[in-house]
């Protein structure tokens, strides 16, 4: 068989483990022939590739980022879908094993309809695609962002200070609510509910008064409950989403005037993908690479490996990309109180 890989959307920690569980499980175990396309769908699209050996990827597992490069390539367009088959057609690929989040297997899923064999691999530090319990790269991204708080919370603490700690999370807040458990933090502000912007100041003037460390976490996506108004022109990627971020700034200039208390900003960006993956990681993209290879060689395409417990299972990939994994309400109503520091 001939399998192809390609990275899509943004760099995940991680990344490159799958690519080299996937190629080492096919190459020793089928004798398989591996290329990686280069920069996402943008590849398959222009023919852009590399061939994929046992020395190509030995020694890329510790590695950050993706050594196929990546980007935000909208592929999901019926004639770009035709496109993309054609060329693996010519080129003798028997399969794709794409790896990326709900937009990259969105076009692997409208590939898969058109005869395509694909199997997808969940990837996104929002910790967002259905079908999963996890997706690697989130584990990492909570890590460091849990680290970089921590630090903070010093500074907070000896400065008598509020800090606004903006992390990832357009649409779904798993990264801050995590975040904001493991660091006690005074409040953890996510996409799906609406904040107070009153509620918070409170709670962030009576801890200073206590003198004690004020640190909110806020995911990029979170808007308090009277709307935000965007600062400029919007801007929005090849699949219509518009760059969010910039709430930490905002939502600091708002604390500082109602609690009366001096607040910083702090945008932690594109650092929480960054680097080198964490031990959890390494494994989990390790056993989902290997488990995509498998699945095709079982025959099973228009499916996505996934984490389910403790096993590594396939769900298709229609169901995984129909709708976004956000926190549910229950998780806020039982954890809800870790919060509650400063009075509610």
């Amino acid at each position: 068989m001939k399998l192809g890989l390609l990275t899509g959307g943004g760099d995940c920690p991680g990344l490159n483990g799958v690519i080299r569980a996937a190629v080492t499980q096919a190459i020793t175990a089928y004798g398989d022939e591996c290329l990686g396309f280069l920069d996402g769908w943008r590849g398959p699209l222009e023919l852009d590739y590399v061939p994929l050996g046992l020395a190509q990827v030995q020694e890329i597992l510790p590695l950050g980022g993706t050594i196929l490069g990546t980007s935000r390539t909208n592929a999901g367009q019926p004639d770009r879908i035709a496109q993309i088959k054609a060329n693996l057609d010519r080129l003798g690929v028997d399969a794709l094993i794409p790896i990326g989040g709900e937009d990259t297997l969105g076009a692997a899923t409208a590939l898969a309809q058109a005869g395509v064999r694909c199997v997808g691999v969940p990837k996104t530090i929002d910790n967002d695609l259905s079908g999963t319990d996890v997706t690697f790269g989130f584990t990492t991204a909570v890590e460091i962002a849990t680290e970089a708080v921590d630090r903070v919370r010093t500074t907070s603490r000896s400065h008598h200070r509020a800090f606004i700690v903006e992390v990832m999370g357009r649409h779904a807040g798993w990264i801050a609510l995590h975040v904001g458990l493991a660091t006690s933090a005074a409040a953890a502000l996510i996409p799906e509910v609406p904040f107070s912007v009153d509620n918070v100041a409170a709670r962030v003037h009576d801890l200073v008064a206590a003198r004690r460390d004020a640190v909110v976490v806020v995911a990029e996506g979170a808007v308090p409950r009277s709307g935000l108004v965007a600062d400029g022109p919007q801007v929005v990627d090849e699949f219509g989403h518009v760059q969010v971020g910039g709430i930490a700034g905002h939502l600091a200039r708002l604390i500082g005037q109602r609690a009366g208390v001096e607040t910083r900003s702090v945008v932690l960006g594109h650092v929480q993908r960054g680097g080198v993956p964490c031990a959890f990681d390494r494994v989990l993209a390790s056993r989902l690479g290997t488990a995509a290879t498998e699945a095709l060689h079982r025959g099973e395409s228009g499916v996505m490996v996934a984490l389910q417990g403790t096993a590594i299972t396939t769900v298709p990939l229609a169901e995984a990309t129909g709708t976004l994994r956000t926190v549910p309400p229950e998780w806020l109503t039982q954890y809800g109180a870790l919060f509650a520091r400063a009075g509610s």
